[in-house]
């Protein structure tokens, strides 16, 4: 029994509807709400006046495009319906949901049949092991025959597709049916001569039967017998008392607040409860009907709701003891670019998408710094036209969108090691992983077979961590890699010298070290189809596949028709439904499912056509870098194991063993690389903690010295030299900081401005030993009529931004003005902020760096005070010139007259 039922005394459903699209969901949904006396009057959705049709969008459409939440009561069971998206293109956002649901309703078209995308979805609920009630809708239409659509069910389904609309009537025949699913239920049917509703119930959990009611949700025909069934065999789940929930998906209301969907999963969720490692509180818990919602003071587990005052939750997303959802299925296959107006600021877009991309992850909003343009990846032509109208709406902006192209993967061939160093002056960290091949469609794992006695437990973790943290690229075309194992064998750290930010190198590096040696695969995305077409074409079609790198199965005939199935590129097979209709003269149809990545059918061609350089690629760098002599240098990825610490852990056969370590017999020639360049390598990273050492010291290999190189040139010494003496900034994002340090955050919660003083104080201490340029800026855009105000308090200056204006605005216009000529370093842990900051050359730092920064700063302050004397104390003679002092001790010890002459 679940906490809710213990509280209300009513058991708790949370009931999906999945369809394609034109099979009526809708009309069901507002059939039950109806029925179950949730709404009072009917709505259409060819009225647009449908309950959960929301937004307005979906009612000119007539589609579901967002998915929706009511609450009802039927009997003695509160059930939260739950509708979702029918058309393809939004078959993500469907996805989502099937995280949170109990069981869901598929609805079929009694006049088309099973579709294409039915088929999806069955995959879909099958994958997630979710129990399936099937719903047969438009029964009332000419031509709709229930034992033809029952034995489709059967054959393209399961055969435990059993209609239940005669298990109400007791029908012999289909208690037989129910009873030959499972052992124990032949053996009870056998012994009693029924099959008790406990067993049905089990049977249903197990997803061995699956019911099936026909009718019209129009006319209200089967719905009552639908939801009845649910409450019947639909089993309660039991829930643990720890918290947890699932985040399924990212919203926003009217007023732009930020809302987290979740379903509580175990215990109990409260208002003021801190969520997360970065102590959000839970605001207010939701519970939306349609448009309208009710505030709880608490969710017990069962209960879906949304929440707010969550900043970073993400879909898949799992609180407390849940854990994290596995990668979705459904994902774009095209990728495209977004054309901006002429007077649109891209990097303010680039920010704003990055907000939709929250909401709608599958986006994968990407910024492609060679050509300064936003990519994004999409399911089809509807989803771009629904994108285009949000930003429209929501920005402002009317953007148009590219020629889509193909969204491709890297895999491997054969295992291979792959290894990383990281080594500048007062950093180190080697990485050994070994990446193998993986099956399709198996995605990336990551695991760990390092010995703690060779690497300790917290820094495995901080390799795995980072490992799974981004989204690792191949070196064919920079696409993103997949289906492959990647295990951590080694690794080495410095007792003293080693940071986090050394392994997260370390570990990208030996990565795309790995990836350059072994043999790359590319990958593209496949449909899996069906076409079902006169018997006189099947000849037709079967050479259209051929010549479009396709496979069918051998040809099945179904009277005058033929159906023929198997798989094709999506690139050869877009478009091919007009070529079917054309030449069956509108009597063949093809429906397509997305099947999943396999063999690129022309990778060279692709690879030719994209041009990617891995080398040139300095955000995802294939070297490391090791230090000799108190003086760095970077290796090319070919010689990195020519110079590793550690022993292979992967010879070169593939086998796992020992190998022979050749030490480098090479002469290497220093080149200072500051603090600036050494930031630039840890900027690239996600979210990176700047460590500012000093200047660090690395050399190039002497074979790369050339006559005329970069290295060589007395032009690049001036300019290094010019780069050197740059003037610094540092932007501090005032009340980020506040309400990310926790003693601020405390403070600011008795006296906001005393919170203010005393990080100003903070930095005007950190100012006075780095002697940059430190500008703290504040929201004060809220007063109506404020001018703005610059302050200089100390050694520091204080903005408070004027009216219309927040602080993320007012720093990012200061950095787009400076960043040219100076070394601008930005503190926020805003990522939408951080976004900005790297487009416009500017390093950033998070809260937690910055206050890292300054401890070591301080500490670094009261070393070298403490180290003069080996004492405490204020002394004058510590201040006083060698002369002076001898002659102050002498005076002291009695060996001077008044006059300062010895004494005889």
């Amino acid at each position: 029994m679940s906490g809710q039922e213990r509280k209300t005394g009513k058991r708790v459903l949370n009931v999906g509807l999945l369809a394609h699209v034109d099979a009526g969901k809708t009309t069901l949904s507002e059939s039950i709400l109806y029925q179950s006396g949730a709404i009072r009057n009917l709505g259409r959705v060819d009225h647009q006046d449908a309950f959960l049709d929301t937004d307005e969008m979906e009612r000119e459409r007539g589609i579901t495009i967002f998915s929706k939440q009511a609450v009802l009561t039927w009997k003695d069971t509160e059930i939260t319906l739950l509708d979702t998206p029918g058309h393809v293109d939004f078959s993500a956002e469907m996805e989502r949901v099937l995280q949170v649901l109990d069981c869901a309703v598929l609805v079929i078209s009694g006049a088309d049949g099973v579709q294409g995308h039915t088929e999806t979805l069955w995959k879909l609920l099958t994958r997630y092991g979710i129990p399936v009630f099937l719903f047969v809708n438009k029964m009332d239409q000419e031509g709709t025959d229930c034992g033809k659509l029952l034995a489709e069910l059967k054959s393209r389904f399961s055969e435990g597709c059993i209609d239940f609309g005669r298990v109400e009537t007791g029908a012999e025949e289909v208690i037989e049916e129910i009873a030959v699913c499972d052992e124990q239920t032949m053996e009870e049917y056998l012994e009693k001569g029924s099959v008790a509703a406990a067993s049905i119930r089990r049977l249903v959990a197990e997803r061995k039967i699956f019911p099936c009611y026909f009718g019209s949700a129009l006319h209200l025909q089967g719905v009552e017998e639908l939801m009845n069934g649910i409450c019947t065999y639909q089993m309660q789940k039991e829930y643990p008392a720890v918290f947890g929930a699932k985040v399924y998906k990212i919203a926003r209301d009217g007023q732009g607040n930020r809302l987290t969907y979740l379903k509580v999963t175990g215990g109990t969720l409260k208002v003021k409860d801190v969520i997360g490692e970065n102590g959000d509180k839970v605001n207010q818990i939701r519970v939306y009907s349609g448009e309208k919602y009710e505030l709880l003071s608490e969710a017990d587990a069962g209960k879906v709701c949304a929440v707010t005052g969550l900043a970073e939750t993400y879909p898949g997303q799992g609180l407390g003891a849940e854990k994290d959802s596995e990668l979705p299925i459904l994902e774009p296959v095209l990728t495209y670019r977004i054309i901006l107006p002429d007077d649109c600021n891209v990097h303010t877009m680039l920010r704003d998408l990055k907000l939709l991309e929250e909401e709608e992850p599958e986006l994968h909003v990407v910024w492609i710094e060679k050509s300064q343009e936003i990519h994004v990846q999409l399911m089809g032509d509807v989803q771009i036209e629904i994108l285009q109208r949000i930003i429209k709406e929501r920005f402002g902006v009317l953007v148009e969108f590219g020629e889509g192209s193909i969204v491709y993967k890297e895999t491997i061939a054969a295992p291979v090691e792959g290894v990383g160093h990281f080594e500048p002056l007062r950093h180190y960290a080697e990485v050994h992983l070994r990446l193998e091949p993986g099956e399709r469609g198996s995605g990336i794992q990551f695991d760990s077979e390092c010995s703690e006695d060779v690497l300790d437990r917290n820094w495995q973790r901080l390799v795995l961590t980072h490992l799974e943290e981004k989204e690792h690229k191949g070196v064919l075309t920079g696409s993103v890699i997949t289906d492959m194992k990647i295990t951590l064998t080694s690794g080495k750290a410095h007792l003293k010298h080693t940071e986090g930010g050394d392994f997260r190198q370390a570990t990208y590096r030996a990565v795309r070290q790995g990836l350059k040696k072994a043999e790359s695969v590319l990958l593209e995305p496949y449909y899996e189809f069906r076409i079902e077409l006169p018997s006189e074409n099947v000849g037709r079609a079967m050479t259209d596949i051929q010549n479009r790198f396709g496979k069918f199965e051998a040809p099945e005939t179904l009277g005058e028709m033929t159906v023929l199935t198997g798989i094709a590129p999506v690139s050869t097979l877009s478009g091919y439904q007009k070529d079917v209709i054309a030449y069956t003269g509108g009597r063949g149809r093809i429906s397509l499912t997305l099947k999943g990545y396999d063999l690129c059918h022309n990778q060279e061609e692709v690879v030719a056509a994209r041009g990617y350089d891995s080398e040139l690629d300095l955000a995802n760098p294939t070297g490391s870098v090791f230090c000799a002599h108190g003086a760095g240098f970077v290796v090319d990825w070919d010689e990195v194991e020519e110079y590793m610490h550690m022993e292979r852990t992967l010879d070169q056969t593939g086998e796992e063993g020992l190998a022979e370590v050749t030490l480098p017999k090479r002469r290497h020639s220093s080149i200072e690389l500051t603090q600036e360049e050494l930031d630039a390598i840890y900027v690239r990273t996600p979210d990176p903690v700047k460590q500012n050492h000093g200047p660090v010291t690395v050399c190039a290999k002497e074979k790369d010295r050339e006559p005329g190189s970069a290295y060589t040139d007395p032009k690049w010494e001036r300019r290094r030299r010019e780069k050197e003496v740059r003037q610094e900034y540092l932007l501090v994002d005032g009340y980020n900081i506040i309400f990310s340090w926790e003693e601020l955050r405390e403070l600011s919660e008795k006296d906001i401005g005393a919170a203010r003083g005393k990080l100003a104080d903070i930095l005007s201490n950190y100012q006075g030993y780095r002697k940059c340029t430190l500008i703290l800026v504040y929201d004060a855009y809220k007063v109506e009529g404020n001018p703005g105000e610059v302050m200089k308090y100390h050694n520091i200056y204080i903005v408070y931004t004027k009216e219309a204006e927040t602080a993320d605005q007012y720093i990012e216009k200061t950095v787009r003005r400076i960043a040219k000529d100076a070394a601008v370093t930005v503190a926020t842990s805003d990522g939408l902020e951080q976004v900005f900051i790297l487009g416009q050359g500017a390093n950033r730092m998070s809260a937690p760096g910055l206050k890292e920064e300054i401890e070591r700063t301080l500490a670094e302050v009261r070393g070298e005070h403490l180290g003069k004397k080996g004492s405490v104390g204020n002394y004058l003679f510590d201040y006083l010139d060698e002369e002076t002092a001898e002659e102050m001790e002498k005076v002291r010890l009695g060996k001077a007259g008044k006059n300062g002459r010895d004494k005889k």
